[in-house]
C-alpha cells in the first residue's frame, strides 16, 4: 500500500470543490449582475445552464484523457483553463459574454471532479477507498457553505467581478500546487489509447451496462435532491424566507453540516458495515428528511430554520450512501476508472444541467413545490438502486 501524503486528501477536496465554488459563489449577485449587464434574472440564471451543459459534455472526456496523458497532466492544464475562463466572466461586458465564459469555465471545471475520483480509486481499494473518498468529501462539503459568504463579501467589497477574479486566482493556484505536489497514479504500462475504435468501445460498454446506468442514476437522483434548492437558493432564500443576500449561510450551513457528519460517519463505519447497509441507511435518511420538509411546507409557512433543516438531515444521508456508490461504480471497470468516473459526472452533471434549465424555475414557485422536488427525486434514486439490487440478485446484470 502506497504511502499518501495527509494533505492528498484536502488537495483533491480543493480541486473537486472548484464546480461548487463556480456555481454557489456568484449566486448573491444575480440581482447585480442583471443590473450591470442589463439582463434579465432569468438570462442570469442561464448563466448555469451554460456552464452545467459544458460541464456535462466535458466531464465525458476528462477520465478519457486522463487515462491516456495521466492524472496529474489533466489536472493541471484543466485549471489553468478555467483560470482563464473565469478572466473572461470577470471582463464580461454584456450577458452574451458571460454566457461564453460561464461555458468555458464549464469545459475545464469537471476535471478535478472526475480526476480525483480515479486517484482515489487508484490508491486505494475497499474500506481504505471508502475512508480516503469520504475525507474527501468532508472537506468538500466546506465549498457551498464557503462558496456564498466569500461571495456575498466580495460583492459588497468590491463588485461582482471580483467574484470571479477570486475563481481565476483559486484555480491557478490549484494549477501550480498539482503541478509541484499531486503525485502521478496512473503508470505509464495502465495507460489507454485514444484511438477511437477502443475508445468508443469503452464508451458504449459503460454506456450499455445497466449496472452503471442504475447505479449513476441513483446517484444523481439523489444529489439532484438537494442541488435543486441550491440552484434555486436566491428565490428560496431572499423571496420565500425573506432573507438578504448576505444570509445565503441559512441554507448552505445546515446543508454542509449534513455533508460533514454523513461523509464522517461513512468513513468510520467502512469495513465495519456492508455497503448495501450504509447505503441502506442513507436512503432511509433522506426519505425521513423529505416526508419532514414536505409536512412542514405543508402545514407551516415557510421560516428559519425550520425550512432549512430538512435540508442538512437530506445532506447526511446523501453523503452517507455517496461514498460507497461511487466506490461500487468505479469498481464496475477496473481498467478504465477514469472513462467510468467520466461517464458517472456526465450522468450526474447531465442531470443537474436540465433540473437548471427546466425543473428547478418549475419547482422554486413555493417551498411546497421544492420539498416535492426533493422527495420526488429520492423516490426515483431509490427505484434505481432497488431495481439494481433486484437485479442483481436475479443473476441478470453483466458489466
Amino acid at each position: 500500500m502506497p504511502v499518501v501524503p495527509r494533505w492528498l486528501a484536502a488537495l483533491l477536496a480543493a480541486l473537486a470543490a472548484i464546480g461548487p465554488f463556480a456555481i454557489d459563489a456568484y449566486l448573491p449577485a444575480f440581482p447585480a449582475m442583471a443590473e450591470a449587464l442589463s439582463a434579465s434574472c432569468l438570462e442570469v440564471q442561464q448563466t448555469l445552464t451554460a456552464y452545467m451543459a459544458t460541464f456535462a459534455v466535458m466531464v465525458l472526456w476528462h477520465g478519457a484523457l486522463a487515462d491516456r496523458f495521466g492524472r496529474r497532466l489533466v489536472i493541471v492544464v484543466s485549471m489553468l483553463l478555467f483560470s482563464l475562463a473565469s478572466l473572461v466572466c470577470a471582463l464580461a461586458t454584456s450577458i452574451e459574454w458571460l454566457w461564453l465564459g460561464r461555458a468555458l469555465q464549464g469545459m475545464s471545471g469537471g476535471a478535478g471532479m472526475v480526476v480525483g475520483r480515479a486517484v482515489v480509486r487508484d490508491l486505494f481499494d475497499g474500506a481504505h477507498a471508502q475512508r480516503l473518498m469520504s475525507r474527501v468529501m468532508m472537506i468538500f462539503a466546506l465549498a457551498p457553505a464557503i462558496a456564498p459568504l466569500i461571495g456575498g463579501v466580495l460583492l459588497l467589497l468590491a463588485g461582482w467581478r471580483s467574484i470571479f477574479v477570486f475563481l481565476a486566482v483559486f484555480s491557478g493556484s490549484l494549477a501550480w500546487l498539482s503541478w509541484r505536489f499531486l503525485p502521478e497514479t496512473l503508470a505509464p504500462e495502465h495507460r489507454q489509447s485514444l484511438h477511437p475504435v477502443p475508445l468508443f468501445r469503452g464508451y458504449l460498454k459503460i454506456f450499455s451496462s445497466a449496472a452503471f446506468l442504475l447505479l449513476a442514476a441513483a446517484l444523481a437522483f439523489n444529489f439532484n435532491g438537494f442541488f435543486v434548492y441550491v440552484l434555486s437558493a436566491p428565490v428560496f432564500l431572499m423571496e420565500h424566507l425573506g432573507l438578504g443576500p448576505n444570509q445565503f449561510h441559512w441554507l448552505f450551513v445546515p446543508a454542509v453540516l449534513g455533508v460533514l457528519f454523513g461523509s464522517m460517519l461513512s468513513g468510520r463505519v467502512a469495513g465495519h458495515w456492508r455497503q448495501g447497509r450504509t447505503i441502506a441507511v442513507g436512503f432511509g435518511v433522506m426519505l425521513s428528511a423529505a416526508a419532514i420538509n414536505l409536512i412542514h411546507a405543508w402545514t407551516m409557512p415557510p421560516s428559519v430554520p425550520g425550512s432549512v433543516i430538512p435540508v442538512g438531515l437530506y445532506t447526511f444521508g446523501m453523503s452517507l450512501a455517496m461514498p460507497s456508490l461511487s466506490l461500487m461504480i468505479l469498481d464496475l471497470f477496473p481498467t478504465r476508472r477514469g472513462m467510468a468516473s467520466s461517464c458517472q459526472s456526465f450522468m450526474q452533471v447531465g442531470t443537474n444541467a436540465v433540473t437548471a434549465g427546466l425543473i428547478a424555475p418549475v419547482l422554486w414557485a413555493s417551498p411546497l413545490s421544492l420539498s416535492w422536488g426533493m422527495g420526488l427525486f429520492v423516490a426515483a434514486g431509490l427505484a434505481a438502486y432497488m431495481v439494481w439490487r433486484v437485479l442483481r440478485r436475479c443473476g441478470l446484470l453483466r458489466v
